[in-house]
């Protein structure tokens, strides 16, 4: 099942450990996957994990570490937050005792680059307790090795009954292997690619209630982005190590929409167009190395990106009675880079872990914007400049932060982090200015484990978030017919953030984890008002939002239902702010306040068959505007079937039903006279579209 718990606001980016460890042996196989518990007494620290090797897989015919990974009862693999510069460790998944040291590949692109076959064991221990700084809770160290050239793949086309295009270009072919002290792993992957649409009527009312304009809508929306990318491992001499990775991605997106409008009092019957384009490319150098040096071990590492991103919208209003079309477009060419250099120094004193970290980081945007205005003689656009969302931003940060990290007792242990940054953002542009922050950063972590099965990490963290620097300059939204303004003066989140994490393995049964996450939160980003009738990004002074998330894997082995397992995953939070507009207390914009994930599967026992069903569901708190409120959501819920053979020639199949409970497209929105809540109700916009079900084929193997 593809736990795999997504970034929203609160649960879903909560901290978690990392560390080199080291493993043993592991359980033979059976039916229901268990680990080995092992524990290494002569570790600087408490050593005691749980031990997965291939074996406790093989029902599940993996063809990858990625596939492996998430069959790891009750684990969810979180990726890196998005945070500045490289910063320690927030992923939940080591490579051979080691984070990697990347920002544009994802951990699905990671771990599917790795063959099942090169994988020696998975071992999961709590970050707290090892001796790489920044993270708590379960961390998965996969320790493998390459020795002999093999290759994979995997192909997932998609038909959809209504609306969509075919999808054929999804999928994933990589390559792997040694060659004296190198070890590489090269892929070409396009599983970001899909077809999306959905088609069906909008109604919008007047002040009275009364329907004043129908709508029949369809949109499609095709995207592709095929990456190449590549990862080197060079054992060199002694105890060094190196590891180099490079990535380059083309991104293909194009969303049409075709409604036609008819009923409206103030405007003929018509057909809009819209059109959003946005096809760009990325690329990624990263490296690292480390070697001993003196009384300890100096890791030093290097990253450099660059993205090219040109993006337009335009619509077009035709009437129908044969007066002359009009149009509007908003256009942009973004280019964004990031160069990021960091040294981290290592070594053991007074009982425990220490590490120096230091790091610069550079990070620019330069964006050019332009409105244009449909000229239905020429059938094209008049183009102008867009002064305001036009410019620059550049931020040059520095941060040094100190961790220590000891054992307090042979079930218990501490980590400790202390530092601070210092940043310089400039922006170009109308009304650039420059500002200099300095910001303490730094956390607390525990981790307790009373017994084999039971454990418990606790952290206090302060953390300062990444900006998106396009949030500086002004930007249109021309569908909607909303505009934002530039606002100089945005500041990065940062907050007060406090999680607990719980690990119950429950034997034969399976295991459980419960989560709690608390965010005390200084300068949110919301929109905020700007002049007298304007809004922009900004910032609100305080905010605080916090969530329980449980994951838990349940086998039915015991009770003789063999090859059968159930894992789910729930997520409940809810959050906090003084809205700006109106002063009173709401949730934050486009919040997900419930979530559920849930799989059940059946490997028939002696045959290469497996069924199942999966179904998930979330509820999203509505967006706000000076003027409107507005919620956008699927659903409520999307509901699919599976069945698979492992063995067919040597390839593994499925053919999947998705959306089997007719989950739609809706959205329902509220638009005032002024601001919102304090004058009259100008009109309202309740969208009810269809998707259908979608029919997916996979087929993956060796070679």
């Amino acid at each position: 099942m593809q736990i795999k718990i997504h970034a929203t606001a609160v649960a879903i980016g909560a901290a978690l450990a990392s560390s080199a460890v080291r493993a043993q042996n592991a359980t033979a196989p059976g039916d229901e996957t268990q680990p080995t518990i092992i524990d290494n007494p002569t570790a600087n620290r408490p050593a005691e994990r749980a031990v997965y090797t291939p074996a406790d897989f093989q029902r599940f015919a993996p063809r990858n570490a990625w596939d492996m990974l998430l069959r790891v009862p009750g684990f969810a693999i979180k990726e890196s937050q998005e945070r500045r510069g490289l910063g320690q460790a927030t992923s939940n998944v080591l490579f051979n005792g080691a984070r990697p040291s990347n920002k544009s590949d994802d951990l699905e692109t990671q771990l599917t680059r790795i063959p099942a076959a090169n994988v020696e064991r998975i071992e999961i221990v709590d970050g707290a307790s090892l001796d790489i700084p920044g993270l708590s809770g379960q961390v998965a160290n996969l320790t493998y090795k390459a020795s002999r050239t093999s290759g994979q793949f995997e192909w997932r086309p998609v038909m959809r009954a209504h609306f969509a295009d075919e999808l054929y270009t999804r999928g994933n072919v990589s390559v792997s292997g040694s060659t004296g002290a190198l070890q590489y792993e090269v892929a070409l992957n396009n599983d970001e690619a899909r077809r999306s649409a959905a088609g069906g009527q909008t109604v919008i009312r007047g002040r009275s209630g009364d329907a004043i304009e129908l709508r029949d809508d369809v949109w499609t929306s095709n995207h592709d982005a095929p990456k190449i990318s590549g990862q080197f491992t060079w054992d060199g001499p002694g105890s060094s190590i190196a590891h180099f990775g490079a990535s380059y991605q083309q991104i293909w997106h194009h969303y049409r929409e075709r409604s036609e409008r008819t009923g409206s009092p103030v405007y003929p019957d018509r057909l809009r167009r819209i059109s959003e384009d946005n096809d760009s490319w990325n690329y990624q150098f990263s490296g690292d190395f480390e070697f001993a040096a003196g009384p300890g071990r100096l890791k030093l590492i290097g990253l450099e990106r660059r993205s090219h991103e040109p993006y337009s919208s335009e619509v077009i209003d035709t009437p129908l009675d044969g007066r002359a079309a009009s149009g509007d477009r908003y256009a942009q060419v973004g280019k964004l880079e990031e160069t990021i250099a960091r040294g981290e120094y290592s070594w053991k004193m007074l009982g425990g872990d220490w590490q120096l970290a230091a790091e610069a980081a550079y990070n620019s945007l330069a964006n050019i914007a332009s409105l244009g205005t449909f000229d239905p003689i020429e059938g094209g656009f008049t183009s102008q400049p867009f002064p305001e969302a036009s410019g620059g931003v550049k931020e040059d940060r520095y941060e040094a932060i100190l961790s220590f990290g000891r054992p307090l007792a042979k079930s218990l242990s501490v980590q400790v982090a202390l530092g601070a940054e210092h940043s310089r953002i400039a922006q170009t542009g109308p009304a650039g200015i420059t500002r200099v922050f300095d910001r303490p950063k730094g956390a607390i972590s525990l981790a307790w484990k009373p017994t084999k099965s039971f454990d418990l990490s606790a952290k206090l963290e302060r953390r300062v978030l990444q900006l998106d620097f396009y949030d500086f300059l002004a930007r249109a939204f021309l569908d909607d017919n909303n505009q934002n303004a530039s606002n100089a003066d945005l500041r990065p989140q940062q907050d007060w953030s406090w999680t607990a994490e719980m690990n119950k393995r429950l034997g034969r049964w399976g295991s459980t984890k419960l989560e709690f996450i608390y965010r005390d939160v200084q300068d949110r980003v919301d929109i905020i008002p700007v002049g007298v009738t304007g809004e922009a990004v900004g910032n609100i002074d305080k905010a605080w939002a916090w969530a329980i998330v449980s994951t838990n894997t349940l086998n039915l082995d015991p009770i003789g239902w063999k090859g059968a397992r159930l894992d789910t995953t729930i997520v409940y939070q809810t959050s906090g702010l003084k809205d700006p507009f109106t002063g009173q207390t709401r949730n934050w914009s486009e919040f997900v306040d419930w979530e559920f994930e849930g799989d059940f599967r059946y490997d028939v026992p002696a045959t290469s068959w497996a069924t199942g069903v999966s179904a998930s569901y979330m509820h999203q708190q509505a967006g706000y505007r000076r003027n409107q409120v507005d919620r956008i959501w699927e659903g409520p819920v999307f509901a699919s079937a599976f069945i698979e053979n492992k063995n067919v020639m040597g390839l593994t199949m499925r053919f999947t039903v998705g959306n089997m409970l007719n989950a739609r497209s809706r959205r329902e929105r509220t638009i005032y006279e002024g601001v919102r809540g304090a004058s009259p109700i100008l009109s309202t916009e309740s969208r009810d579209r269809l998707i259908g079900p979608t029919f997916t084929y996979m087929v993956k193997g060796t070679f």
